[in-house]
């Protein structure tokens, strides 16, 4: 019986395109999630894990917000753990990064008032491992955080080409190949309760052209085109075809008559 690829996007997530998109992500997402996370109430001294933490931009940002707590992030890639070393060493010893599994994290039982997951559980197969390991490690009281993507939940205005068709089309189908969910995010509520978490809510992330900077909302998307296009093509979905409905979402969102939108769902629950 052949083993199950717990990591069947890891070459895109080693692609130097990730780098720019979590650059522009955090820059996008940051603003709002920020007000979540002070919803938490976390102790001035708090113990935060962020799982998957790739570059490190939210865990810094976190750090920052929080200047007596202990961060750590833990990511799989040990080129991005170096980057996120490197690009954030001035916050240590109190923000650190480790290479660790998400779904065998080295962190002990109950030790983290919040344990935090972004822009990941979409790309890996057998979520609920992972959510059980994040709940393991989370303190009684503690809150877990998900970010899970939902490429359903993006809409723009049409052009030669519909957006509607390509997101489905590109990246629900190519997930779908890979045996991943890239609608995971309307799934996300009942997954945290499935693991064990009380007080479940979903709360959403407004990325569109009138929160955000037009070329931040543009970033993100010429970022996922230049990691993803030869990936998500098929031989009825070319890579050539791939690409133009990319360029014309990105010329979509910098047009400044027109308006495009990204609804990001964050799931949190409380472990009892």
């Amino acid at each position: 019986m052949s083993q199950v690829n717990l990591n069947p996007q890891g070459q895109q997530m080693a692609d130097e395109s990730m780098v720019r998109t979590l650059a522009a992500q955090i820059e996008a997402i940051w603003p709002q999630e920020q007000r979540l996370i002070e919803r938490y109430r976390l102790p001035d001294e708090a113990r935060v894990l962020d799982v998957g933490a790739g570059t490190g931009e939210f865990s810094a940002r976190i750090a920052a917000a929080y200047p007596q707590a202990q961060v750590t992030g833990v990511e799989l890639l040990p080129a991005s753990v170096e980057l996120a070393r490197s690009r954030h060493a001035g916050m240590g010893p109190r923000l650190a990064f480790e290479t660790g599994d998400a779904f065998n994290l080295a962190q002990p039982d109950d030790a983290f008032d919040l344990v935090v997951n972004r822009h990941m559980i979409q790309s890996v197969p057998h979520v609920e491992r992972v959510l059980a390991e994040l709940v393991r490690v989370t303190r009684p009281g503690g809150r877990v955080h998900v970010l899970a993507e939902d490429y359903e939940m993006l809409h723009m205005m049409s052009g030669p080409l519909d957006p509607d068709v390509f997101w489905r089309k590109g990246p629900v189908e190519y997930a779908m190949r890979t045996g991943t969910d890239a609608r995971i995010g309307r799934r996300a509520w009942t997954l945290l309760r499935a693991a064990g978490l009380q007080d479940v809510r979903v709360d959403y992330v407004v990325v569109d052209t009138l929160r955000v900077p037009r070329q931040v909302f543009a970033d993100i998307i010429a970022a996922w085109r230049d990691g993803y296009t030869e990936p998500m093509a098929t031989a009825e979905f070319p890579p050539a075809l791939v690409r133009t409905h990319f360029d014309q979402i990105v010329g979509s969102i910098l047009d400044p008559e027109h308006y495009a939108v990204w609804f990001v769902p964050i799931a949190s629950g409380r472990k009892p």
